[in-house]
């Protein structure tokens, strides 16, 4: 893995001599306890109230990842933050490079990922400001890499249930203590976007069921099981979509408003939750972690050298057995 510094290195802005940073840099991936990562979707582009944060690029075997990793310490516990769309909303859903993402998360030692998405409603009971603990998803998206896998060394990864119910128990437990609506259980729509749906479109997801509409989650929670990180997403309605009778007269303004007080108890429920996930056991209980033992098809004679060496981070465990 190649560490690159940021842009701002040796100026007023850099919180770390090169000794700070050397030891800082040391006790990532050091596979003694988790490391949790969150990802945050609009509005969440940093996290605040981390101590001794860094900002790190990390080279991706995939390409450029959203933007730095944001390694910081919650009451001395380690994390890594993403900004899903980079600092500044630069990256649309369909440009973000979802595979670098989760590839330099997984480098960076990254063993459990909480997501957090703004989605839009397709519920009565589920208003602006609501958070769902989302457990399914429809995947709707279709101009986007969707695997780590290809020709050369072709796997077949189970997504039956795509979160990992034991990072969800930890949400809902912090969510206890804080004044949101927290649903446990839904399904997400994702669509490629940037467009939203048509009242058809908005009409017909919701004769199928599903609970909210977003445009980020997949092939984000899928790669992250391929990636065998524990993944769980809290998707944060902005606002109802298409089908509620009121959509046309909804305001820039009132989504901004939303989508502000939304990243602020985005960023409480993270920081609220890490404690819990320190008792990580040695093997996820879901099975997140050895999802590959048995995916991966290609015999191992026949695996492209090229991406056994791509899949380094990924699928390393396996691959170097």
């Amino acid at each position: 893995m190649k560490i690159i510094r940021p842009a701002f290195h040796g100026s007023a802005n850099w919180p770390y001599s090169d000794e700070k940073e050397s030891n800082y840099m040391s006790q990532i991936g050091d596979g003694d306890r988790p490391l949790i990562g969150m990802i945050g979707g609009s509005g969440l582009y940093d996290m605040e109230g981390l101590s001794n944060t860094q900002w790190v690029k990390i080279e991706s075997a995939y390409g450029e990842p959203s933007d730095a990793l944001l390694f910081g310490e919650i009451d001395g516990i380690r994390i890594v933050f993403l900004p899903r769309h980079g600092r500044g909303h630069r990256i649309p859903p369909s440009q973000i490079n979802y595979r670098a993402n989760i590839d330099a998360m997984k480098r960076a030692g990254v063993t459990d990922v909480l997501s957090f998405s703004a989605v839009g409603s397709l519920r009565k009971d589920l208003a602006p400001g609501a958070f769902v603990l989302v457990d399914q998803f429809i995947d709707r998206t279709f101009a986007r890499e969707k695997s780590f896998f290809g020709e050369g060394l072709a796997a077949h990864v189970a997504v039956a249930h795509p979160t990992c119910a034991r990072l969800g128990d930890a949400l809902m437990k912090a969510s206890e203590s804080q004044d949101v609506d927290v649903r446990r259980g839904g399904t997400y729509l994702a669509i490629e976007g940037p467009q939203f749906s048509t009242l058809a479109e908005s009409n017909l997801y919701r004769q199928w069921g599903c609970d909210v509409i977003g445009m980020t989650n997949m092939p984000e929670a899928k790669l992250a099981r391929e990636a065998e990180i524990c993944y769980a997403t809290m998707a944060m309605v902005t606002d109802f979509d298409t089908w509620h009778p009121d959509h046309d007269s909804v305001t820039v303004e009132m989504i901004i408003k939303v989508l502000s007080a939304n990243a602020q108890n985005a960023a409480t429920l993270a920081r609220r939750a890490v404690p819990g996930l320190q008792d990580r056991p040695d093997a996820c209980p879901n099975g997140c972690d050895r999802v590959l033992d048995t995916a991966i098809i290609t015999a191992a004679n026949a695996r492209d050298p090229e991406m056994v060496a791509k899949l380094g981070a990924v699928a390393g465990r396996v691959l170097r057995a």
